[in-house]
């Protein structure tokens, strides 16, 4: 895991949706096949760089209001960012 693909992968997520991101467990440790440990700096770092290009950025068990309704992050959720 590079710097570079993980700039790649959130411009990917960006480009899908700018106003709300969402990151799964699926997503995270199956498609992208990243272990433990990887995850946690992979979020990490995208977490920093959403927060540094103005979002708000959740995690698993907080909750957030997105469109005048709270939700909280489910379980398979690990990470949600939402446009300031």
């Amino acid at each position: 895991m590079t710097l570079e693909f993980i700039d790649n992968y959130l411009n990917s997520k960006l480009a899908e949706n700018k106003e709300i991101i969402r990151f799964s467990f699926y997503e995270v440790r199956m498609k992208l096949n990243l272990s433990e440990e990887d995850s946690i700096i992979f979020l990490q770092l995208i977490a920093q760089k959403l927060m540094n290009t103005g979002y708000l950025v959740y995690k698993t068990g907080e909750t957030y209001t997105y469109k005048g309704k709270t939700q909280e992050i489910l379980d398979n959720e690990l990470l949600v960012a939402i446009k300031k």
